[in-house]
């Protein structure tokens, strides 16, 4: 039952949300209540994977493949524990930082079924639901993006939206075509049966439906661009949930779906993901140099920064998925924080224009100290989270004798420092071009991006124990036969 937590807490909580009276407080306290409980539970079910090994649910004790599985192994445990800091900690920022108007229009209930999809994608054990939350997700996602809807929100949500949409589609045609071929849509059994039953043509046709569907997810290049359009016009509290979560999903289901099915990291469709994830690194911090608007640089910056995420699972060892993994965890925390900063200017100055903002390092100095943490450890800053994340990619990358991509990581690196040296000077450090005395920021609106600053510097100071337990992750994600045998038993 505990597995069933994550996924049952924010719906109960969304349908509590939506009958309760319209009363902001009382609201907001089911909101909270709701996300902080996602938290314990992800916290109890990674104590239990750590105590007891990866952990199975058959739903209505239908035995797997035949039934709803739900699987939490350490990856996943990991991935549910952020859903549930970001959760909590975007919802407590989302009581100062979002239009009164769109808590109307049920804004809190529709966090929480993003949170339900969320939590459902990393800890189903079948394929097909794992389309069933992306499309929990999508729904979801879109109607917050255009909730209480300017024309730029708009378009940016049926960009997102039809750009989405598209993945969907190639997503269910690869299930169709492994369904078809393998008679089954259990992760496990699908490890199980399917290296009797593939072919070298459909290897390579699934492979590459499902690298289009999770590289459009994941925001991977050629297929980002619908990401720094859509992801700068939404509420900060919004597009900092979109940032944290939404791609890391598509990250993950690509590791889980290529080290169960296509396992042979020799193969050429690694070599292509390789290419892909070191592209992905130079595209998107060469765009984000180019913006002027601070969440347009984050938005590039996230693109570019979803290739340290996925060149793990290209190199194929424990150590890089590993160091992957543990940048995945770094990124997730710094990239909503920034996000939630953009909020404060979109506070005081109603824009997020470099242009229009500067000064707030000479009028709030502890505020702007604040923010500058997790601007330098995106930056990859030492001896920031940021940086270890890095080194430990580079470090894979040497050991296997890749130093291309070694070089390439360090030259982005060293684009991203530019483009953090920009946001800084451009939103903190320079003299501010209005003459309008802007009010200060109140608490409410800063704690939250105290809180994840803190997570931050914890995961700082435990970064070499959390690097272990990412190459544990990874070790287990990359022998299947531990995953086999958890969900269908001793004949798996």
């Amino acid at each position: 039952m505990l597995l069933a937590l994550p996924i049952l807490l924010p719906l109960l909580t969304a349908i509590a949300l939506q009958l309760l009276p319209h009363r902001p407080t009382l609201l907001r306290a089911v909101a909270f209540a709701g996300a902080l409980g996602i938290l314990i539970a992800a916290i109890a079910i990674l104590i239990r994977v750590e105590a007891e090994g990866i952990r199975v649910l058959q739903i209505g004790s239908w035995p797997a493949p035949f039934g709803i599985t739900l699987v939490a192994d350490v990856f996943s445990s990991l991935l549910v524990l952020m859903v549930g800091i970001l959760g909590t900690v975007i919802t407590a920022h989302s009581f100062s930082g979002v239009d009164p108007r769109r808590e109307t229009f049920g804004y809190h209930a529709l966090i929480h079924v993003l949170l339900m999809g969320v939590s459902g994608a990393f800890l189903t054990g079948d394929i097909f639901n794992l389309y069933v939350w992306f499309e929990v997700m999508l729904i979801a996602s879109f109607v917050l993006m255009s909730l209480h809807r300017t024309r730029a929100q708009l378009h940016a949500a049926l960009t997102y939206v039809g750009l989405n949409l598209l993945a969907s589609a190639f997503l269910l045609t690869a299930i169709g075509l492994l369904y078809g071929q393998a008679g089954t849509l259990n992760f496990a059994d699908l490890a199980r049966a399917w290296p009797e039953r593939r072919t070298a043509a459909l290897d390579a046709t699934l492979s590459m439906l499902f690298l289009t569907a999770f590289g459009i997810k994941a925001g991977l290049f050629p297929l980002f661009f619908w990401l720094p359009a859509s992801y700068h016009t939404p509420p900060a509290a919004v597009g900092a949930l979109l940032a944290g979560l939404l791609t890391k999903v598509g990250v993950y289901a690509m590791i889980r779906v290529f080290t169960l099915l296509f396992p042979d990291p020799s193969g050429r469709m690694y070599a292509f993901v390789l290419v892909l994830s070191v592209t992905t690194m130079v595209v998107g911090l060469i765009g984000a140099i180019g913006q002027g608007d601070f969440r347009r640089v984050l938005s590039f910056n996230l693109v570019g920064h979803i290739g340290f995420t996925t060149v793990g699972l290209a190199l194929g060892t424990a150590a890089a998925l590993g160091a992957s993994i543990l940048y995945m965890l770094h990124h997730m925390l710094v990239i909503t924080s920034l996000f939630l900063v953009s909020g404060w200017f979109l506070r005081q100055k109603r824009t997020t224009n470099l242009l229009a903002l500067g000064a707030l390092y000479r009028t709030q100095p502890a505020v702007a100290a604040l923010a500058m943490v997790p601007l330098f450890s995106l930056a990859g800053v030492p001896p920031l989270s940021g940086f270890i994340g890095k080194l430990a990619v580079i470090t894979a990358a040497l050991d296997g004798d890749h130093y291309w991509v070694a070089g390439i990581a360090l030259t982005v690196s060293l684009l991203t420092v530019l483009s953090m040296a920009r946001l800084w000077d451009g939103a903190f450090w320079k003299p501010t071009t209005t003459a309008a005395r802007v009010a200060p920021l109140r608490g409410a609106i800063v704690a939250p991006v105290g809180i994840l600053v803190g997570l931050t510097l914890g995961l700082t100071v435990i970064a070499g124990p959390a690097y272990d337990l990412s190459k544990r992750a990874a070790a287990q994600v990359l022998n299947a036969d531990e995953y086999i045998r958890a969900v269908l038993g001793p004949r798996g």
